[in-house]
C-alpha cells in the first residue's frame, strides 16, 4: 500500500536530515584543490531511507544536469532503479513558476514574456467587455501574471519598457483618452484625479529591490554571497 505525503512536508524532512547530517561530516578530499562535500555521498543512504519507509524516486519525474568546465555533459547519465533519469535538455522542468534548461541562461525568457504580455492585451481587447473592465482584468489578471516572470528570471528593464509600451497603448484605448495622453497622467499619484492603476516598471523596480534586500539581509552567509556574486 502507498500514501500520498505533502511534497512541501517531505521536503522540509529531508532538509532537516541534510541539515542535521552537515555538520557531522567531513568533506573528502579528491586531490589538486578539489573536496566532494559529505552530502553527495548522504544520498545513497536517502535512497535506503526511502526504501524502508516504503517509497520510491520516480525517474520520469526528475531531471539532471552535469556540468564540466562550466559545459553541460550530456555523456553522464544518472539512474534510479535502472531507470535513466532524463536531462533537462530534453525535457525542461518548472518551478515555482520558472523553467530551467541546458542553457542555464534567461534571455528567451524575456522574449517570451514580452510574447505573452502581448498576446494577452489581444485577447482583452478582443472580449466583448466593455473598456473599464477590460482595464480590470489588465490591473488584477494579466499585471499579477506578468509579475511572477519579471521577479524570478534575470530580464533586462529594456523588456519591461517595451511590455509598458504596449499596456499603455492599450490602456489609453480602453479609457478613450487621445493617444499622446503622457504616462505621468495615468499613474500620477498627487494629481487631483488619481486613476487605481499598477505602474508595471515601478512594481518590477520594487520587486527587484525587495529581493536584493532580503538577500543582504539574510542571516545564512551562503544567502548572502547570492547578492554579490
Amino acid at each position: 500500500m502507498k500514501c500520498t505525503i505533502s511534497p512541501i512536508l517531505f521536503v522540509m524532512a529531508m532538509e532537516a536530515i541534510l541539515k542535521a547530517a552537515e555538520g557531522s561530516a567531513r568533506p573528502t578530499n579528491q586531490g589538486g584543490g578539489c573536496s566532494m562535500p559529505p552530502l553527495k555521498a548522504f544520498i545513497d543512504d536517502t535512497i535506503v531511507l526511502m526504501s524502508w519507509c516504503r517509497m520510491e524516486f520516480k525517474p520520469k519525474k526528475s531531471r539532471r544536469l552535469s556540468i564540466r568546465k562550466g559545459k553541460v555533459d550530456e555523456a553522464t547519465t544518472f539512474k534510479v532503479a535502472e531507470q535513466q533519469i532524463p536531462t533537462v535538455s530534453q525535457e525542461p522542468v518548472k518551478n515555482l513558476g520558472r523553467w530551467y534548461d541546458s542553457s542555464m541562461k534567461d534571455t528567451r525568457r524575456g522574449a517570451e514574456t514580452l510574447e505573452l504580455a502581448s498576446e494577452s492585451l489581444l485577447a482583452i481587447n478582443k472580449c466583448g467587455l466593455q473598456g473599464k473592465f477590460k482595464i480590470w482584468c489588465l490591473q488584477f489578471m494579466l499585471i499579477p501574471k506578468l509579475l511572477w516572470p519579471l521577479l524570478v528570471y534575470d530580464i533586462c528593464s529594456t523588456t519591461v519598457e517595451a511590455i509598458e509600451a504596449k499596456i499603455n497603448k492599450y490602456t489609453r484605448k480602453w479609457l478613450g483618452v487621445p493617444p499622446g495622453l503622457p504616462d505621468v497622467a495615468m499613474y500620477c499619484r498627487k494629481a487631483k484625479l488619481k486613476l487605481p492603476m499598477k505602474y508595471i516598471l515601478e512594481k518590477y523596480k520594487c520587486g527587484k529591490a525587495t529581493l536584493l534586500t532580503m538577500l543582504e539581509e539574510s542571516d545564512d552567509p551562503v544567502v548572502k554571497t547570492v547578492s554579490h556574486p
